[in-house]
This record gives C-alpha cells, structure tokens and sequence, in this order.
C-alpha cells in the first residue's frame, strides 16, 4: 500500500507499511502507481511479497514495453521534461526503463509496495497480557475558568464541583504500582478541572509517590495541566523540581483565548494578560524544554496558523494546538464546510514552521513531531494511547475510567482504587481494540502514525469505540503529510 501527495512543491511518496518515505521526481511520482497497478494484475494480489532482485530485470523490461506502447500524457510529458532537462534525444524505453528499475529494486529492498507486517500482531490482541502504566487522576472537578468548549462542562465534568482527597490519590499511586507489573517507568498527570485548586493535595501525592519508588523499583513521571491562572513562584519550584512536563492551556492571540477562556465568576479582566508572562517564566525557568503550551481552535479561529505564530513570536519553542472536538450544534464545533480552509491552514502552518527553522528560530509544533525511522512500537502504532488497559483515568471519589474523557459516562466505570478492576468486560473491550477493529482504518495510509485515534471520540460520535470521529480523521491526515513533508524537506536540506 503507498500514499503518494503533493506538498511544499515535494512529490511525496510513502510507503504505508515499511514507514519508507520518498521525494521522488514528477515522472517518478506519475509512474509509481501505475507500477503498482500492474504488479496487482501481474500477481492477482494487493499485497506483494519482496522478490529476489534477479526479478528486477524481467520485469523492468516487462514494464517497460507495457507503459511505452501507449503512454499516458502524465507520462509523456514527464519524458518531455526529463529529455528537456538531460539536453539529449533519447527513446522513451530508455528513461521508462531506468525509472522502473529503480521503483522495482525498491521493491526488492522492502521499500515499496510493502506486505502488512503487522496484521498478525492484531489477531493476538485479545490474548495479550496488559498492565496499567499511566493514570489521569482529576484531582479537581472544579475550575476557575469556563472555557466554552470544555468536554468537562466547565471543568465539573456535568456534576458537582469536587475535589480528590489525599487517601483517594495515595490509593491510586498503590493501585497503579499493584498493576504495572514489571514495568518501572509510571505516568500520572495531575488533571482537571483545574488541578492547581487542589494544590495541597498534589503536593502530597507526589510526595508518597516518591517514598513508593525505592520501595518497588518504581519511578514515576508526574504531569501537571494547568491554566496558569493560579501559577506561583512557590509552585513552579516545586514543579521543576518534581515535575516531567507541564502542560500550559492558551489558545494563541488574545482576543481568540479570551473570548473562549471566560473567567467562571465572570469578571471582565483578562485572562490571557494574567498567564502569559507566568507561562513565559515557567519556559524559561525549565531551559525552553519539558513543558507544552497547548491551545484549541475552533470553527471561530480557523487561521489558527496565526495562533501558533503569536506563540512563537512570544518566545515559546514548545506549541500544541488541537481542532475542538464538539457537539455539531455547538456554535464554535467544526464544520465539513470548515475543512478545505483547514487543509490550507496546515499547509501555511507547515510552511511557516520551515521558515522559522530557516531562519534560526525554530519551534516544535507537537503533530509535527514524527518519528520516520525509529517510531513506537508495534503495539503503541496499532491501540495508541492505551486506554481503558494501560491508561485509566481516576475520579476524586476513585472511580475508575477508561480515560479522563469517559469520565461521568457511568456505564464506563471499571471499578476504583481501593477494589481495582471490576469490570474486566470493559478492559478486555479496550484491550482488543486497535486499528484492524476499525474498517475505515484498514484502508487508511495514516494508520500506523494515529493507532485509530481517539475511542472516547468515537463513542461520542459513534457509540462503538471501534468506529472513527471522521472529521478528526480528515485532520489528522492533513497533519501527518505535513509532518512527512517537513522531515523529506529537511533531509533534501542535508
């Protein structure tokens, strides 16, 4: 299976299952497909198996003849071009004929035209033994803004407003230690409404976690999301000290942040004046690295572009900025009529990214983070985040969700802290979903970079965790080109 697309003047084509990624010339770009085509009807297969490269000849030459008896005018004009630019006359056969070697011996090397590698992991989903490696602990279900789109209503999560006792947080530290196996690295990310709320308590869990780490050979990789409004020099100490990442809501220019990020009691100050020189401290105070100012754009800031460059020209390096996820009677939720500008926003977004980077002022945009040659493991490419498995969100009373964004969906409830999993039904679900339980993804190039995307999106918009949100779908496509595009510039730079 390939993907071949146009971006940033590069013709792009990658190679699905081997993660190979190629800049190739326009008459390359036109012929790689039409190869494809005729190995399908050559082998009555869509999947190819790497043959020897003593192959490669016979079928150049078989090739060769088929694709220059009656060319295509794509095709012809890419020999046009080519003899243009060689200022020499030439047969048609002859530069056919070493364009097609080349694409086959690719193929010889497992870099084209791929088998699936991975199908076979899948079929043992279910068996697979699983642990819990990281928790989401909404340590306050209280907030002191009321951000329009908040999945959360309003940080309270549609009850009452509430926060987590200590004995709740030290119960989850024990039960994410009883169930993590052997794994020693452990992920908790203080969560909320706003966390910082219940900062007494943080402060308190973190320091049990730690008397629990030489105890059980365990080290844990505290998170905190926070809207900066309550930051302090005292806090940020101990943050720094304490702390893997923070992560800093802002969604970009003031007058977009302020007209979806309310104050809750009301008032009229604003809030992106009150976080702005915090955050800036909180970037600088950590060296420029571990930390995220992440925002949220919404069909009231499709040039979310501008959003991302405001961050930057403050001075942050470190930017996340995600499409609201909404109910499609929602006034600011994303319309299929909002796509196309969408499509051309990350296309400038992608662009710009590669002009700072020009000019020495580089920045890391978080969906443009992508790793062609190492990547994430099988098991991570085909679930993802894990969740309702290795990931479980934790309420302030304990309970126990799939993620923070199933929590007040009752019927999730998978046990709490001090019982652990109860409902091993709703485990085993998550734990045998991944990318070949959903048939849009089996089809799609993007798979193996989004593992199948959001299951708590799905449900919502689906009610089948083994469905896909579509217009997340559209996006997160539109992302990863850019991020190939950008790393197949940046080695034709080298």
């Amino acid at each position: 299976m390939i993907h071949a697309y146009r971006n940033n003047g590069c013709n792009i084509v990658l190679d699905v299952h081997s993660g190979a990624v190629h800049v190739v010339d326009d008459l390359t770009y036109s012929l790689i497909p039409k190869v494809e085509k005729l190995l399908t009807e050559r082998f009555r297969t869509a999947a190819f198996t790497s043959r020897p490269g003593d192959e490669v000849p016979a079928l150049t030459e078989e090739f060769t003849a088929i694709l220059s008896h009656e060319p295509d005018e794509e095709i012809a004009a890419g020999v046009a071009e080519a003899f243009s630019e060689a200022g020499r006359d030439a047969d048609i056969r002859d530069v056919l004929q070493e364009i097609i070697e080349e694409i086959l011996t690719l193929r010889a090397e497992g870099q084209l035209y791929t088998d699936d590698p991975y199908r076979k992991h899948a079929e043992n989903f279910k068996k697979r033994q699983t642990v819990v490696k990281a928790l989401c602990l909404n340590v306050a279900h209280a907030c002191n803004l009321a951000c329009r789109y908040c999945f959360a209503g309003a940080g309270e999560y549609h009850g009452s407003r509430e926060l987590m006792s200590a004995e709740v947080g030290r119960a989850a530290l024990d039960f994410l230690v009883a169930n993590s196996g052997s794994r020693r690295n452990l992920e908790v990310d203080f969560f909320g409404g706003e966390p910082l709320l219940n900062w007494e308590v943080i402060k308190e869990i973190v320091g049990y976690g730690r008397q629990l780490e030489e105890k059980h050979d365990k080290h844990f990789r505290f998170t905190l999301t926070t809207n900066g409004t309550l930051l302090t020099d005292e806090i940020l100490e101990f943050v720094n000290k304490e702390m893997d990442n923070i992560v800093l809501s802002i969604d970009g220019r003031k007058e977009v942040n302020d007209r979806m990020r309310p104050w809750s009691d009301g008032r009229t100050e604003s809030a992106y004046d009150t976080i702005v020189p915090k955050y800036l401290e909180v970037a600088k105070s950590r060296g420029g690295e571990r930390y995220f100012v992440r925002g949220t754009f919404t069909h009231e800031n499709l040039d979310f572009a501008e959003d991302v460059k405001h961050l930057a020209d403050l001075g942050f390096t470190q930017i996340s900025m995600e499409p609201v996820v909404a109910k499609p009677s929602d006034p600011w939720a994303i319309k299929e009529e909002d796509l196309p500008a969408l499509m051309e926003e990350y296309d400038k977004l992608a662009a710009l990214y590669l002009e700072y980077r020009k000019a020495g002022r580089p920045f890391h945009f978080f969906h443009f983070n992508i790793d062609l040659e190492g990547g994430p493991c099988v098991i991570k490419r085909l679930s993802g985040c894990g969740s309702g498995c290795e990931y479980l969100g934790v309420t302030p009373a304990g309970e126990l969700y799939p993620c923070h964004q199933f929590v007040g969906n009752t019927p999730f409830i998978m046990g709490n802290v001090f019982d652990g999993i109860t409902r091993d039904d709703i485990r085993e679900q998550f734990a045998a979903s991944n990318v070949y339980t959903r048939e849009e993804c089996t089809k799609c190039f993007a798979r193996y970079y989004c593992s199948g995307g959001c299951a708590a999106n799905a449900w919502n918009f689906n009610g089948d965790i083994n469905t896909v949100y579509e217009t997340g779908c559209v996006l997160q496509r539109k992302r990863i080109e850019c991020a190939i595009m950008i790393k197949a510039a940046e080695g034709v730079e080298k």
